[in-house]
């Protein structure tokens, strides 16, 4: 009888998870041991029975995840559990990088020294040549390294990941009609509810939604990480958002389920309906490759929703906009809906003229980066062409939310997570990103 595929997999990725975990703390220990040289015998005791007791943690949590799937565990040990293997890990790269550079010169230089002294035979010693030593002020400046990306991502977790920022958009148009003239909308993205232990932050988000008193809620997708039930144990929340003109939403590509291994496909479709029943409890209109008629002061407009359209392989291509915009009447102005910023520049630029204002999200900006007046960067820039704030190109407008919530890392260094108020205006075209 052959194994499971699937069960050889899991078992390939966690001892591969733990062989790199093993090799990058033993090799960092070799610059904790330089630095503590002169430490006493009791303090390097303690020091070095924590960073190896963290290793040991970290291999525990990896092999549980191989019997017992995370995506089964409590809110708090799925949340925190891996975070505290994945930040040690990720902050120990950059002063690896010097490290290694360090190691290599050394390496080099000991070479020559070697063969320098078997080319003079009277050289003292010759056959043991004097090892290069490691610097300790490397090996302090590569802790150093380590220990700073290590602080900005705990505090990322404790404060960054929750500092809320509202950002306001005026964005001007000449075809806009006179009646959407000052329409107001919040654009929400990303919420990812299985990040979420309890609700106190997204019941704090909406109340600001409702303090700006907006004509309209546009959401664009990832309700949750994987399971419709994360979003099941906020149904309550979902339906504080109300506005005058109605919340619209559409789905991202954690919203199908596709992260998860499934018993059958019986079990991932029925889980698929919950996620769509969430929607209509909460009194949103879920637009699944299908548009909707806004009506303000005698004039309409076109809302469109498609489903996830992700230009990378990895992402579902289940979006049709032709779809979307069947039995539409001609109308002077149109609004998409559509989670990821890659359809835009694939398929809407090239294909959708007419489309005048896409909104995405997606991205979350990777929950890292640096953005100050006049400056913003992110390593989602080599990813996405388009990955937070404001595009366009001619008179079409994209606008990418940074999105409210988190996955993965359980917080955000430089990125905050972001409401979106967009007020459309009548006139000649004209982009305004306030803030």
């Amino acid at each position: 009888m052959k194994p499971d595929s699937s069960i050889l997999f899991a078992v390939l990725r966690t001892l591969s998870a733990i062989v790199l975990i093993f090799a990058v703390d033993l090799y960092f220990f070799q610059a904790l041991k330089t630095i503590t040289k002169k430490w006493s015998a009791k303090a390097k005791s303690r020091l070095y029975t924590l960073y190896w007791s963290h290793t040991a943690y970290a291999f525990l949590i990896f092999l549980i995840n191989m019997i017992y799937p995370f995506q089964q565990w409590g809110y708090w040990s799925r949340i925190y559990g891996f975070s505290l293997v994945i930040i040690p890990l990720f902050c120990k790269l950059p002063a690896l990088i010097l490290l290694i550079v360090d190691d290599s010169i050394r390496s080099a230089k000991w070479i020559r020294q070697r063969i320098g002294e078997s080319r003079s035979p009277h050289t003292q010693n010759s056959e043991n040549p004097k090892p290069i030593s490691r610097l300790r002020f490397l090996s302090l400046t590569g802790t150093t390294l380590a220990a700073l990306p290590f602080s900005a991502m705990i505090y990322g977790m404790l404060k960054t990941g929750f500092d809320l920022k509202i950002r306001k958009v005026v964005l001007r148009f000449p075809n806009l009609p006179e009646g959407f003239d000052g329409f107001r909308f919040v654009q929400i993205s990303d919420i990812h509810s299985g990040s979420f232990v309890h609700a106190d932050y997204l019941k704090e988000a909406f109340q600001q939604v409702k303090s700006l008193n907006p004509d309209a809620i546009f959401f664009t997708g990832d309700l949750v990480n994987n399971t419709a039930e994360e979003a099941e144990r906020f149904e309550t929340t979902w339906s504080v958002l109300k506005a005058p003109m109605g919340v619209f939403s559409t789905l991202g590509n954690h919203d199908y389920g596709d992260y998860v291994v499934w018993p059958n496909e019986q079990e991932k479709a029925k889980n698929f309906e919950s996620l769509l029943k969430v929607h209509e409890k909460a009194g949103w209109k879920l637009l699944r490759n299908e548009h909707h008629i806004l009506k303000r002061n005698g004039d309409e407009i076109a809302l469109l929703g498609v489903e996830n359209w992700g230009a990378s392989m990895r992402f579902p291509k289940k979006g049709d906009v032709n779809k979307a915009a069947e039995g539409l009447k001609p109308l002077p102005f149109k609004i998409l809906l559509s989670h990821d910023p890659s359809h835009w520049d694939a398929l809407i630029l090239p294909h959708h003229s007419d489309i005048d204002l896409t909104l995405s999200g997606h991205t979350h900006g990777m929950q890292f980066g640096i953005e100050i007046p006049g400056f913003k960067w992110s390593p989602s820039k080599y990813f996405y062409k388009q990955w937070g704030g404001t595009y366009h190109i001619k008179n079409q407008i994209l606008y990418v939310n940074r999105g409210l919530g988190f996955l993965g890392y359980p917080g955000r260094v430089g990125i905050r997570p972001e409401l979106t108020e967009i007020t459309l205006k009548k006139g000649d075209f004209y982009i305004n990103e306030m803030s």
